[in-house]
């Protein structure tokens, strides 16, 4: 694949990304300060799992627009834990999806999608199900649905599937502390946040 990387986001002294782009001469963006005026020009912009936003007039620059990977089968478990959430809710599936980023968070039309098992046993400890599940299954996943969209990209083939949002689940950041929501109760009832 003849592809060229014109600049990349990630937090400055960035240990993986940050280090590759450094070492191949590519300029580096501090995450939380791409804007329009410091975007380059290109074909396509990328997000893999990624925690800042895409604002519309950045959106617009690439001549493709922009597509992400988000480890969940869309419109399931869209936000920042949807790992973890999976695993809360009992899913026996969960996955990856290549999707083209639009105005709401994980709410894109989905390019390819592909699929892993969660073993029960994670349920026992959520988080560290959670950490297993993206080491083992959810990342090398998504970095075979990134090649197989640049295969087809490259080949002028542009896949938009809209979301079915009768199926779509947003679910608060696991993170964040003061969590309140009524309807997920009985979850934590079943397993405590802190697991």
């Amino acid at each position: 694949m003849d592809i060229e990387v014109v600049g990349v986001c990630c937090p400055f002294g960035d240990k993986y990304l940050g280090e590759l782009a450094a070492l191949n001469s590519i300029p580096i963006i501090n995450a939380g300060t791409l804007n329009e005026m410091n975007m380059p020009m290109c074909d396509l912009g990328i997000t893999a799992h990624s925690f800042d936003y895409i604002g519309k007039k950045v959106r617009y620059i690439p001549k493709l627009g922009w597509i992400g990977y988000h480890p969940s089968l869309l419109p399931r478990h869209r936000g920042r834990s949807s790992i973890e959430w999976a695993i809360r809710m009992n899913d026996p599936i969960t996955g990856g999806s290549i999707y083209w980023l639009n105005a709401g968070i994980d709410r894109g039309d989905i390019m390819i999608q592909d699929w892993c098992f969660i073993p029960p046993d994670y349920r026992l400890k959520p988080r560290k199900g959670a950490k297993r599940l993206w080491d083992e299954e959810l990342l090398p996943m998504g970095l075979k649905l990134f090649k197989m969209a640049f295969k087809l990209l490259l080949n002028g083939e542009i896949i938009r599937h809209p979301q079915d949002n009768r199926f779509s689940t947003f679910e608060p950041n696991l993170n964040i502390k003061d969590i309140y929501r009524p309807d997920l109760l009985m979850i934590e009832q079943h397993a405590s946040p802190s697991t």
